[in-house]
């Protein structure tokens, strides 16, 4: 049976500040925060990637921002993770104290229907992300499909989903829509975990996630088979898999790709409310960067098999500028993919 969306699953982690790390964050006023709890909300449920890669953080950022703040996580799921950018904007603190960790698909949400969405990703400050992501579809071994002409061969092929406005949606859609691929998804799972326990319980036949989401032991022991990827880089340990832009036909189709995958490479991304001081917003970038660098934290993110690089701020921001700049005519084809 389908797991049940709840409303808001709060499941928090305290990192308690261990001693004070030097660097640029610490060069500035360390008065604010002194005291202060930073809440992190991540936008889906307990136990997928972002939370995974939240909790990871949240260990380690208390140290490296000025003032060492005590770090809570908070799992706010819905709407593809949009439950949790919309706290940013509703109830939650605008002094920089609250962050949200959210799924950068939404980003195509508000291109899409920008008068419904009513949110524009540019508003936000940008931290930056934990990581560069390859995100891909793939499916169960026990379909028997191991390719992308095996998956093409099929007359339908049953993926799980959160809800619209996820960068998974963007790659399943871009599949059904530009290349006619037998797809149809299943939404209404509040997070990648819950997606797994269907796929191994036979409900779906395969998923569209980010690589680095993947658990270990499915890929060393073949339990999935890639069928299409959504970057062109390849990492290392992924099989030989076809990059969807080297599967269209014509530049109109690669350019609509580009838009379609452009989000999907921020990597769990954190923004602040807009009316955060931007000097908090800074010591938060520079402390983000700095944790990521911590070699606690690397060694963390190591057992647990979760590629750490920086995706910083500045980049964030221009690929959010690039998806809101896009021609009128380039958007038209885009929400014919998309919608």
């Amino acid at each position: 049976m389908k797991s049940t969306r709840p409303l808001m699953l709060a499941v928090a982690i305290v990192a308690a500040p261990l001693s004070s790390s030097p660097g640029r964050a610490q060069a500035q006023d360390s008065g604010f925060y002194r005291g202060k709890t930073v809440t992190m909300v991540v936008g889906y449920s307990a136990g997928g990637g972002y939370d995974q890669y939240a909790r990871l953080l949240a260990r380690h950022f208390g140290r490296h921002i000025p003032g060492n703040p005590t770090i809570v996580v908070q799992n706010m799921p819905g709407a593809a993770s949009f439950t949790a950018v919309r706290y940013l904007s509703a109830a939650g603190p605008k002094d920089g104290t609250a962050i949200a960790m959210f799924d950068p698909g939404l980003i195509l949400e508000s291109l899409s229907t920008p008068d419904r969405f009513n949110v524009k990703f540019s508003d936000y400050h940008w931290l930056g992300g934990m990581s560069r992501e390859v995100t891909f579809c793939y499916a169960w071994h026990a379909t028997g499909i191991r390719s992308w002409s095996d998956m093409m061969g099929r007359k339908e092929f049953l993926l799980g989903l959160t809800a619209k406005g996820s960068a998974v949606y963007a790659n399943a859609a871009s599949l059904r829509k530009i290349f006619n691929a037998p797809i149809r998804q299943i939404a209404g799972y509040p997070g990648s975990n819950e997606q797994r326990l269907a796929l191994e319980r036979g409900e779906i036949e395969g998923l569209c996630a980010s690589w680095s989401a993947i658990p270990q032991d499915w890929i060393v022991n073949n339990r999935i088979a890639p069928i299409a990827r959504f970057a062109p880089q390849r990492p290392a340990d992924m099989p030989e898999t076809p990059f969807v832009n080297d599967l269209a036909t014509t530049q109109e189709q690669k350019d609509v790709l580009d838009i379609l995958n452009a989000p999907g490479q921020l990597g769990r991304p954190f923004i602040v409310a807009k009316e955060a001081p931007r000097e908090r917003v800074q010591t938060l970038a520079a402390a983000l960067a700095e944790t990521l660098k911590d070699p606690a934290l690397l060694a963390d993110a190591k057992k647990q098999s979760l590629p750490i690089e920086l995706f910083s701020a500045a980049e964030s921001e221009k690929i959010v500028h690039d998806v809101y700049s896009a021609s009128p005519e380039l958007v038209r084809r885009f929400k014919a993919v998309y919608d």
